[in-house]
Order: structure tokens, then C-alpha cells, then sequence
């Protein structure tokens, strides 16, 4: 059921939220159900207009839509023609938010079983729910920006007739590839993506040695509560697949110090821009579940971790080069170092043993597809590797592709006007 919140009015958009609630288990719609939360946006004087429905997906896994009017620069290019949906997916925003807290009354066993049910599966699951109740049963049209496009590979699996066109960015998943062969790709573009930061700010290479040296000799306790130590600085380099990435780490890392009573320390100032740069804290689904997002009917067994094995120059202990940040991917020790994830650890080891995970991509039918697809592959994005975007572009029958080095990975964000523009044309057959 939707229950409406009453209508709000902002600058250039007019907001309706919706909350439904929706079976836990997909496969078992009469057990348990858990809320899952959609604001409906759409331009002033078009309330009441019969307007084509845009759902967004967001990136992640585990991540909240964004709150217009901020976040969401390809909303006013949107709301020229779509009524949009921003969906939270289930687990974040205001749809059943997980984290240690609203998981504590479970035992680890139980914890695991349950966000097993808050895949891409599930949120496909969610979207067809919420289109028959709003929609009227009428297709419509899904943007999926980074893991969202994982989530719109699996409805074109899954549940194509739900769909009149989909759009995707940065986001073509592989599909017949291990969590592994994925790390080992990524570990190469982030290494990539550090030497152009040191190339940028060849000073900032001292800088972050001193962070380090210091860290490995104090212990650094972060606003959050995590412990610092130098593996979590590391961390930090999660931001360099985005346009502003560099920067982010530069200003922090240069402005890191203050005179304490017995001698420099990092100043409280970087401590806490630090915790909010540093990721895992807020959502920890992101951290849970993002191995399993390549996982079908295999076992993860913390892939990033064994993969990083093969690249010892993000060791940070190493003294024969500069110290690498490293990139988006999940060690067990994060569930150490993270103070807000340890009560979650025995979960996530549950997760990454977890061997039955079902399949999320239909090859077959993905080759038969008959929904327009439009996706922009980013030539030097860090997280979604290039290659394998590409032989998924040519296995989903229609896909058509915009490669382009103009953007990195949050090009939606930085650009959304005119990457959205562009898709909406691709996937027209106007571009």
C-alpha cells in the first residue's frame, strides 16, 4: 500500500513522497514486509499531467536517491518530460535503514540471511511493486547511475516489460566474471588514477608518508570512533575515480596538521573532514553486500583482499616507492577499523562464504532484449571497468554506447544536464 505524505512545493519542482510496504523475501509475498521509500518529483504546473514515468536508480549498493534540489544536477533536464521517481533502495534513506543498530535484535546468522534479500533481485523485485501501483502497469523508463545500471542489467533480465527504455551510467556490469577478475582490473585503474593525482601534486607525496609514518606510531581514534591506522587512510583513495577526487584528498592532506601540546598532530580539523570522506560509515551495505553484487552462485571469499596479494605496492608499509591510496574494495579488517561496522562482522563473513547466491543475469535473454538502452561508458573510469562494460554493451541486444573520456565516474553528478541529454538522445536514435 502507498500511503502519500502531503504535497510539498519547492523552487522549479513539486515533491510527493510515497512509502510501500513490500515483502522482505520477494519470493514470499505474504511473510515478512519492510518499508520501501519513493519521492515522486515532478516540474511546477505538470501535477497534473499525464507525463511518462523516470525511475532513478542509484549508485552503491547502499545508497539513498539524492534530495533535490541538491545532488541531482540531470533532475531539471528530466523534469522537462518525466514525472520522476527517486527510489531509496531497500536498506537505505527512509526504506528500512540498515545499520549495526536497526540489525542488533538479530543473531549474525539471521542478519546474513536477511541482507541477502537486498540484491539487485530484490530491488527489481521493489520497482515492478511500486510501477503497478503508480504507473498503472505502464513501462517506464529507469536511470541507473554506477551500481544502478547492475540493478537495470537485471531487470532487463528479469522483467523487461516493465521497461520502455533504460539509460545507464557508468554502470554496465560484467556478467560472467568472479568478484576477482574484477578487483584485478580495478587495482590496475586505481594505481592509474594515483599516479595522475602525484602527478598533479607531486608534493602531496611527502605529505602523505608523514600521515602515515605518524599513524603507524600513534594511535589515531577518528570522530566515529574507528581507530586511524594507516590502512584506513588508504581508504581515502576511493574518491579518485570522481572529477573532484583529487582535489578532495589534496586539501585534506596539506592543511593536516596542528601544534599540539607535545608536538605537531593531526588537527581535529582533518580528523573529522577525514570521516566524512572516508567511506563505509553511514551506509554499511555498501561495505556488506558490495562483493556480492558480483556474486552468482559462487563464493566471494573477500576477493579484494586475496587479489590485493598481487599488488604489493599498496602495501603501506612499503618504502621502495610512494605510498598508494587504494581503491573501492572491501577488506575483512574494515570490520575492525570501522567502529560502526563491527557488530556486523560475523554477518559479513557469513556473506563472503556464501556460496547459493541465485543468478542475476539472463545472457540469453539479455541477447534477445528488446527494451532501448542508452549507457555512457567512462574510457578511464576506476570502479566499473572499461573492457567489460563494453562486452556487455555487445552481449544486450540494441545497447546503444557513448564512450567518453570527458567524464569520470560521477559524471551524472557533475555534468547531469548534458549526460542525461545525450542518453535521452542515444537511446532515441538521435545521436
Amino acid at each position: 500500500m502507498s500511503e502519500p505524505t502531503p504535497t510539498h512545493r519547492l523552487p522549479g519542482l513539486v515533491r510527493t513522497d510515497h512509502t510501500f510496504d513490500l515483502p522482505l523475501d520477494p519470493a514470499r509475498p505474504d511473510g515478512e514486509t519492510i518499508p520501501v521509500f519513493a519521492r515522486e518529483v515532478v516540474a511546477p504546473g505538470k501535477e497534473g499531467d499525464d507525463l511518462p514515468w523516470l525511475v532513478f536508480l542509484q549508485g552503491g549498493p547502499g545508497f539513498p536517491s539524492p534530495r533535490p534540489p541538491a545532488g541531482a544536477s540531470w533532475l531539471p533536464r528530466a523534469l522537462e518530460e518525466f514525472r520522476v521517481l527517486l527510489l531509496d533502495p531497500r536498506g537505505t534513506g527512509r526504506s528500512g535503514r540498515i545499520d549495526a543498530r536497526s540489525l542488533a535484535r538479530f543473531t549474525p546468522e539471521e542478519q546474513a540471511a536477511r541482507l541477502a534479500h537486498y540484491r539487485a533481485d530484490a530491488i527489481v523485485a521493489d520497482c515492478e511493486a511500486i510501477r503497478r501501483r503508480l504507473a498503472g502497469g505502464a513501462p517506464w523508463t529507469a536511470l541507473g547511475q554506477s551500481y544502478g545500471g547492475f540493478v537495470i542489467a537485471h531487470y532487463l533480465s528479469a522483467a523487461p516489460e516493465g521497461l520502455s527504455g533504460a539509460l545507464v551510467t557508468g554502470g554496465l556490469p560484467p556478467l560472467a566474471f568472479h568478484a576477482s577478475d574484477v578487483y584485478r582490473r580495478t587495482m590496475v585503474r586505481c594505481r592509474e588514477k594515483n599516479e595522475a593525482y602525484r602527478a598533479r601534486y607531486p608534493d602531496d607525496a611527502a605529505r602523505v608518508r608523514e600521515i602515515v609514518a605518524h599513524l603507524a606510531e600513534h594511535d589515531v581514534v577518528l570522530p566515529s570512533g574507528g581507530a586511524l591506522s594507516p590502512r584506513r587512510f588508504q581508504q581515502l583513495g576511493l574518491v579518485l575515480g570522481m572529477s573532484d577526487g583529487f582535489e578532495t584528498i589534496h586539501d585534506l592532506v596539506e592543511d593536516a596538521w596542528v601544534d599540539g601540546p607535545d608536538g605537531p598532530e593531526l588537527g581535529f580539523h582533518f580528523l573529522h573532514a577525514l570521516d566524512h570522506a572516508l567511506p563505509f560509515t553511514a551506509n554499511p551495505i555498501y561495505a556488506i553486500l558490495h562483493e556480492s553484487i558480483y556474486a552468482e552462485g559462487t563464493r566471494t571469499r573477500w576477493a579484494a583482499h586475496r587479489i590485493r596479494e598481487e599488488f604489493p605496492e599498496f602495501d603501506p608499509a612499503r618504502t621502495d616507492g610512494p605510498i598508494l591510496f587504494t581503491g573501492e574494495w572491501v577488506e575483512p579488517w574494515t570490520f575492525d577499523d570501522v567502529a560502526p561496522l563491527r557488530p556486523l562482522k560475523e554477518a559479513a563473513e557469513r556473506l563472503a562464504a556464501k556460496g547459493d547466491w541465485p543468478d542475476l543475469y539472463d545472457v540469453e535473454r539479455l541477447r534477445r532484449n528488446e527494451v532501448p538502452v542508452a549507457a555512457a561508458v567512462y574510457h578511464d573510469d576506476m570502479y566499473v571497468d572499461r573492457d567489460f562494460s563494453l562486452e556487455t554493451a555487445r552481449t544486450i541486444r540494441g545497447t546503444r554506447v557513448w564512450i567518453t573520456n570527458e567524464h569520470e565516474h560521477n559524471g551524472l553528478r557533475a555534468d547531469g544536464r548534458n549526460v542525461l541529454d545525450r542518453l535521452l538522445q542515444l537511446l532515441r536514435g538521435e545521436a
